[in-house]
Parts: C-alpha cells; structure tokens; sequence
C-alpha cells in the first residue's frame, strides 16, 4: 500500500520558514517525480515545486522562485519543501505527490498539512 505523509506545517508569522516533509512508503521511490502542490480556500490545487527522480531537475511555480527549495533524499525516500519568506498568500494546504514520468497526472496524494501565514 501506498502512502505519502507529509508533516511540518503550522503556524508561522509573513517572513518566517517552514520545512516540510513527505515521507513515502510501499513504492520505488526513485522511479518518481515528486511535486509538492497546494490549495487555498476556494481556489484550484496548483503545483509549487517538482524535482526529478535523481534530484538533478527542479522546477518552480513563479510565485515560489528565490523563496522555496525542494529537494529529496532516495534513501528515506523522502522529500523536503524548505519554505523562507513567507507570505500570507501562501496560506494554503500543501500536499505531496508522487508521478512517473510517462504519466500526465500524479498516481499517488498525501492527505495534506496546512500552512498558514499571518501577517
């Protein structure tokens, strides 16, 4: 059985940090491309960050550049979302997923933690 955990949101204060984490089990992990996305209320899920199965290849929403950082580790099967300088329009649940490369949508979703920024 597949799961991806996530764990690390909260409460933070505009310009703080946060680092996320999803931690995966029941897949070969290095086969996929893990993203994080998120969804404020009332609004579509959208992706925030991708990072290829080696690590080698990231990519980034533009609202995210210069302030967000993925990264993963293959051997605890686990990736990471360092967030620095946060808004409060970054308020949100943040979730994780796993996709293969020859698929155009994700195959596996974490249930989600909740990132909130005050102001």
């Amino acid at each position: 059985q597949v799961q991806l955990v996530e764990s690390g949101g909260g409460l933070v204060q505009a310009g703080g940090s946060l680092r996320l984490s999803c931690a995966a089990s029941g897949l070969t992990f290095s086969r996929y491309v893990m993203g994080w996305f998120r969804q404020a209320p009332g609004k579509e899920r959208t992706l925030v960050a991708q990072i290829s199965e080696s690590g080698s290849k990231t990519d980034y929403a533009d609202s995210v550049k210069g302030r967000f950082t993925i990264s993963r580790d293959n051997v605890l099967k686990r990736v990471y979302l360092q967030m620095s300088s946060l808004k409060p329009e970054d308020t949100a649940v943040f979730y994780c997923a796993a996709q293969l490369a020859t698929r155009a949508v994700a195959d596996y979703w974490g249930q989600g933690t909740q990132v909130t920024v005050s102001s």
